[in-house]
């Protein structure tokens, strides 16, 4: 039996963070803007970046980013520490090793994603890896 390779459309690598959300399907760019401002309301000092390919920003170090796949958000939180200090507020999201995949439809809510942003922060600001 011949095995046969997936194809992802690939998309055009983006220069800006705007140019990556006007890249994307209107209800994952609404849902992707909204976790935008709220991550930009609890870190307000982060400069935005495109990093791996992906939104991100930088606070003494990678912070926190996020993404748009096929049928799914993700936001990334570059810590697995924090991920497990967040483990029973996490309790029913769909987990990655260091993200939250969410539906486009169902975005994440803006407490949970400042308390998360914080969190990082803080990890960044002890220089703890």
């Amino acid at each position: 039996m011949k095995k046969t390779r997936r194809t992802r459309t690939k998309r055009r690598a983006a220069a800006s963070v705007d140019e990556y959300l006007a890249s994307l399907p209107e209800d994952a760019r609404r849902a992707l803007e909204a976790l935008r401002a709220t991550i930009r309301a609890a870190a307000p000092e982060a400069v935005e970046v495109i990093s791996y390919q992906i939104p991100a920003y930088k606070q003494r170090g990678l912070l926190v980013g996020f993404a748009a796949l096929e049928g799914h958000c993700t936001f990334h939180l570059m810590s697995t520490t924090v991920m497990r200090g967040f483990m029973r507020e996490l309790e029913g999201y769909d987990l990655g090793k260091g993200c939250i995949r969410f539906p486009a439809a169902k975005p994440l809510p803006q407490a949970l994603v400042k308390k998360l942003v914080r969190a990082r922060i803080a990890e960044n600001e002890r220089g703890v890896r």
